[in-house]
């Protein structure tokens, strides 16, 4: 039996194209949310208002969560090249995301419970300056949002240009912030409108209301989220990538795929063991070369035995 990998001499960094720019994107956005932060507890110590305080220390959560991400990306730079790390450090990204879903579902099961209790036993509030801070907020998660999306967007961008899939290309480390800065944006522009309706129609009931379905939504998107993460944590196989490298193989009928792993272990590479099978005149440097195409793989180890 042959071994060969794809390159004779190579290093193991998967990490991906925009992870610096990326990281830069997610300090701004923590320091931002941090600077709220404070100014929503300083607020509501100072008007007395519940609502302010609560909202204060669930964006906290929100500036933990995102300070893991941040971390991640530090972590993933710093020991990108440790020989700790088989196949790198490009999954660490990953590992963040999954760590933010988790956080992201406690909040929103934080606010179903809070917003079911206030529904049950309403409670006063001070319509005026919270709509004031959660305007503020939202334009916070605006800019918070567009500093994350530009480079979401730039990530996608790099992989069409690069990759024939550009979906296979997500920094899940970016999402992970991303999805939590919407988070707080849909949780304001529900409470801003909960707000303008108590105090102008006295419609006190539909800010909890606006809360549990807030809750609802972002629940939806930490389990997504999640999902997401976990299958490029547990190497799921990606079915689009192996089924590319199964018909780029078989398909000349004088190969047989015998043992096939696909899995991910950056932003935008996977890794790639191919078993094969093959007639007089083929061998693995040939096997190789037919895969060259597959350019979502960066890393190639292919086992040949003759039939």
């Amino acid at each position: 039996m042959t071994s060969t990998h794809i390159n004779h001499t190579h290093d193991h960094v998967f990490l991906g194209a925009a992870h610096d720019e990326n990281a830069k994107r997610t300090l701004w956005v923590v320091a931002l949310t941090v600077v709220m932060m404070i100014g929503e507890i300083t607020a509501g110590y100072i008007t007395g208002s519940m609502a302010l305080l609560a909202d204060g220390f669930h964006m906290a959560t929100h500036a933990g969560a995102l300070g893991i991400a941040a971390a991640a990306y530090g972590y993933a730079k710093r020991h990108a090249s440790s020989h700790r790390y088989s196949f790198g450090t490009g999954k660490v990204g990953d590992l963040g995301g999954f760590a933010s879903a988790l956080i992201l579902g406690m909040v929103s099961l934080g606010i179903g419970v809070e917003s079911v209790m206030r529904l049950l036993q309403p409670t006063e509030v001070q319509f005026g300056t919270a709509t004031l801070i959660a305007i503020a907020g939202l334009i916070v998660n605006i800019v918070s949002a567009l500093l994350l999306g530009h480079g979401h967007s730039h990530a996608h961008d790099h992989d069409d240009h690069g990759h024939t899939h550009a979906h296979h290309g997500n920094d899940n480390n970016l999402k992970s912030a991303y999805v939590h800065v919407i988070a707080d944006a849909l949780t304001s522009v529900l409470a801003i409108a909960a707000l303008l309706a108590g105090r102008y129609l006295g419609w006190v009931w539909l800010d909890p209301v606006m809360g549990i379905v807030g809750a609802v939504v972002i629940a939806r998107w930490a389990w997504t989220l999640m999902g997401v993460t976990a299958g490029v944590l547990l190497d799921q196989t990606d079915a689009h990538v192996a089924e590319e490298i199964r018909e780029l193989v078989e398909k000349p009928g004088d190969a047989t795929i015998t043992d096939l792993h696909v899995w991910r272990v950056g932003p935008q590479a996977h890794a790639a063991i191919v078993s094969v099978l093959g007639q007089a005149g083929v061998d693995a440097d040939s096997i190789r070369e037919c895969l060259k195409p597959v350019h979502e793989v960066s890393h190639l180890t292919v086992e040949f035995r003759p039939a």
